[in-house]
């Protein structure tokens, strides 16, 4: 019997913003608001940085155009301790999925991280994410 997402899941992890410049966002976000720069990792020929100030973390990375309006937020991201579970559970509610299946970028964090995207009632993507442990 399928549960609603937060069973598996253990917070809000991120929120996912295409950054203009990203040098310039870094700058603006640290420089300006007092944000720390949590990681800056390769995806590809793209950079993308983990900016967090307290509980807040805001994932901005370049190499696709970015929207420069009001509602430019790309994703919400939950963190999820076990991706299997949780991609099962949303296949079961009948979620909207953006990505057929789970996901991976190895070159986040320590040992990379596995996700899945789905769409909300707005178009909005929300993502479920699990940073590999090892």
């Amino acid at each position: 019997m399928s549960k609603p997402m937060t069973a598996f899941t253990t917070d809000f992890q991120h929120s996912g913003m295409v950054a203009k410049d990203l040098d310039e966002t870094i700058e603006f976000y640290t420089k300006k608001l007092g944000f720390e720069v949590a990681g800056i990792f390769h995806n590809g020929e793209n950079r993308c940085a983990f900016l967090r100030y307290g509980h807040l973390t805001i994932e901005t990375w370049e190499g696709e155009p970015a929207p420069m309006t009001t509602g430019a937020i790309n994703h919400w991201a939950f963190d999820t301790p076990d991706i299997e579970a949780a991609f099962e559970n949303a296949k079961e509610l009948g979620l909207d999925f953006k990505d057929t299946e789970i996901q991976h970028i190895d070159s986040f964090w320590d040992h990379g991280i596995r996700y899945f995207n789905v769409y909300g009632p707005n178009g909005e993507t929300i993502e479920f994410c699990q940073i590999v442990k090892k």
